[in-house]
């Protein structure tokens, strides 16, 4: 027996949107289903032909999930933003039809997910699933205590709002009791200063920090020291929800099952 779908959950699935954004879609009157207009409500099976904005959307496909540990220099985009170039240039050339999940600037580094499973990039990107991102920080001076509070407590208001974010002092900065610095335990992580890090050991400085949040608003990390008179020097993503880089080597990518 042919198992049906309902038409709507196949579209959150495919297109990365909510199940009520796949019926507005339908209602625009570009979802057919084996040439005619959908309407809400529908069903299909492995036989229909779904097409949206012309375009037939296979209903069997093979879900990957791939991390990439992203170095700096490199866009998160299929085209070149004036002489940066994208990170599909280094990724091999079977992964190039999958989409990034969230975005990494061009001068940031670290963990970055992508895949062809709309839903999956919805439920790790959609603001109200609050998935938590852990970054390494490096500022161009040490933060103020004051700040740091403020930060963490309070929030800072920047032009798309108010920007709040958990701030910790980081392991790498501080000393051990033998004088050399230790490797972070927070959260159960692999946080540690190798090369996936992007900090190495030997160059301790006294001006990083653990960065947590749940948004994932253009720049927001920056943009938030900046409001305060701090730049940052290096931002580099350790985690991402349940995920992270756990050792994987800068230019890196390896597949996951979720």
């Amino acid at each position: 027996m042919n198992q049906q779908l309902r038409l709507n959950k196949f579209l959150a699935e495919r297109l990365g949107v909510s199940r009520r954004e796949a019926d507005e879609l339908i209602a625009t009157g570009k979802v057919t289903i084996d040439g005619q207009p959908a309407v809400i409500g529908n069903k299909i099976d492995s036989k229909s032909k779904i097409c949206y904005n012309n375009k037939t959307i296979p209903f069997n496909i093979e879900f990957i999930y791939l991390a990439f540990n992203k170095p700096v220099g490199y866009v998160c985009s299929r085209h070149a933003q004036g002489s940066a170039p994208t990170i599909y240039e280094i990724l091999p050339k079977k992964y190039h039809k999958l989409k990034t999940v969230g975005r990494l600037d061009k001068d940031s580094s670290g963990l970055i997910l992508l895949t062809n499973d709309g839903d999956f990039a919805y439920q790790m990107t959609h603001p109200k699933f609050h998935k938590e991102k852990v970054y390494e920080v490096e500022l161009d001076k040490p933060l103020e205590p004051l700040h740091q509070q403020m930060i963490s407590d309070y929030g800072v208001m920047l032009d798309d709002g108010p920007s709040k974010f958990t701030v910790i002092k980081s392991e790498l900065a501080k000393p051990s009791s033998s004088g050399r610095s230790s490797r972070p335990s927070s959260r159960g992580s692999s946080l540690s200063p190798r090369s996936d890090c992007g900090f190495p050991s030997k160059e301790v400085s006294q001006a990083r920090y653990t960065v947590i949040l749940t948004e994932g608003r253009n720049r927001q990390i920056r943009r938030t020291f900046a409001a305060l008179g701090y730049k940052v020097t290096k931002l580099h993503r350790t985690n991402f929800g349940k995920y992270e880089l756990n050792g994987l080597e800068s230019g890196k990518t390896t597949e996951f099952k979720i």
